[in-house]
């Protein structure tokens, strides 16, 4: 395949309403719902894959937590890999790398061999997700960049609520190995389609060396706090975590400006206070994402297709919202839109600790999804766009990469921890007694969570974070 030469851009920049600029965001929002896809869809295979490859609780959260790891920790030298060589190359590189993995993950004979392909796979999507965002961010006129990040949150979270109900028809109808190698056909349209259209872009001012061993302090920091979070009585892999993103955290503020996160990018309030509201919003939708979709089975007696469906109405709110909530936040700034935001999806969490036997669909599960789905449609777009507004477009890859780093890393350390801490752990996922009752407890957690967010992002975050210019 040869790469098509593009058109060039009016002062560098395109407009959202052109042909240009919807291929270059079609592309964006077709990358980062792969690996968006690909997360829900395994989250409805977990029953089936833990039954036949004899996996215990643990092996079910190291099944989520190895992607989720290797994302989180690694996501940082992505977005700066982009910026310096290119962030088209970068997110190609990470697309096909991916569509490897996710092979792999398909013909896995254990779980060890699952564990180890999926740690692969979050290597891949380390390198193709912060390139999504950093490419709008880069391509886009000023002034249509929160409209298409809202358009991007919204049909990037259509994956994820598909991604159940695309999980749940693969497992009941193909089998789990599925779930994974689905990922194929769509990694060769994304590679198809960012050739003929996407431009390259990089930041012409970047130099120095790369900081490897920031991205491996981070990496090992993580690994060794997830092990201690998920596996009880190793204190020593957790003490070693914490030693670790210390140390991380010190050499970051003493290789400035080559450091894998430049500090000053923190000195910004709003930016650091931004960051501090996905990592918690994130680890209560983490928690959520891995253990609905098992509670329905396990324990309300849903098919893995009718589990599947419970989501959709989040799909249909995201299509529906997003974009309007960027357009909004862009009016009136993402403080109310965030916090209401936050605030509702907490309660739609709190409504799904409702959920148990023989739940009924239309008077327990749907008004909860309702309403998380409501929230979720009026936060994601405001919270990304004020991530991006609050960096130099020079950082627009290490900005994303940081947000996205602080996002895997909540979900990381929350699946790791709240399971155990509500009695998840051994077998539970085949006694549904024990399984109902931690979920309850879960979704309690995951609420309060929410809701400390909302304060955050009402104290913190001004109004006019989004004000932009009449000129580009």
């Amino acid at each position: 395949m040869t790469d098509r030469p593009v058109e060039p851009l009016v002062n560098g920049h395109v407009e959202l309403k052109s042909a240009r600029g919807r291929w270059i965001l079609a592309t964006t929002v077709l990358g980062s719902g792969l690996a968006l896809l690909d997360s829900t869809v395994v989250n409805v295979a977990l029953p089936f894959l833990g039954r036949e490859l004899k996996a215990d609780m643990a092996g079910l959260q190291w099944t989520i937590n190895a992607y989720t790891l290797t994302l989180a920790g690694l996501i940082l030298l992505g977005g700066s890999l982009g910026d310096r060589f290119g962030r088209r190359k970068i997110f190609l590189i990470g697309v096909v790398w991916f569509a490897i993995a996710s092979a792999l993950c398909g013909l896995s004979p254990n779980i060890e061999f699952l564990i180890g392909a999926r740690a692969l796979q979050g290597i891949g999507g380390a390198l193709l997700t912060p390139g999504s965002l950093a490419i709008i961010q880069a391509s886009f006129v000023r002034h249509d960049r929160p409209r298409a990040v809202g358009i991007w949150s919204g049909l990037g979270g259509v994956a994820s609520a598909i991604g159940p109900l695309l999980g749940g028809w693969l497992v009941q109808s193909a089998g789990w190995r599925w779930a994974f190698l689905i990922n194929l056909p769509f990694a060769v349209l994304i590679v198809f389609v960012t050739l003929r259209h996407v431009p390259e872009s990089r930041d012409e001012q970047a130099v120095g060396r790369f900081d490897v061993l920031g991205a491996v302090l981070a990496a090992l920091g993580l690994a060794g706090l997830t092990y201690g979070l998920i596996e009880q009585g190793a204190p020593v892999p957790l003490i070693a975590g914490l030693a670790l993103l210390a140390a991380f955290v010190w050499t970051e503020m003493r290789r400035s400006p080559d450091a894998l996160v430049p500090v000053g990018m923190f000195r910004d309030h709003v930016f650091t206070a931004v960051n501090v509201v996905t990592l918690i919003m994130y680890a209560a939708m983490g928690v959520v994402f891995f253990l609905l979709v098992v509670q329905l089975q396990v324990v309300s007696g849903f098919s893995p297709i009718a589990a599947g469906l419970s989501m959709l109405p989040v799909t249909i709110l995201m299509m529906l919202l997003s974009g309007k909530a960027g357009d909004v936040a862009k009016r009136v700034g993402p403080r109310w839109p965030l916090t209401l935001g936050i605030l509702t999806a907490g309660g739609g969490f709190l409504a799904m600790s409702t959920i148990g036997v023989g739940a009924s669909y239309p008077f327990q599960v749907l008004p909860a999804v309702l309403v998380f789905g409501l929230g979720l449609s009026w936060a994601v777009a405001p919270l990304t766009a004020t991530v991006l507004a609050t960096a130099a477009e020079r950082y627009a890859g290490t900005a994303s990469g940081v947000n996205n780093a602080v996002a895997r890393t909540g979900s990381l350390l929350a699946v790791a921890a709240v399971p155990p801490l509500v009695g998840l752990v051994g077998d539970a996922f085949q006694n549904p007694p024990v399984f109902d009752a931690g979920f309850r407890m879960a979704m309690l957690i995951s609420a309060g969570m929410m809701v400390a967010a909302a304060l955050i992002t009402f104290f913190t975050i001004r109004t006019n974070v989004l004000a932009v210019d009449d000129d580009d």
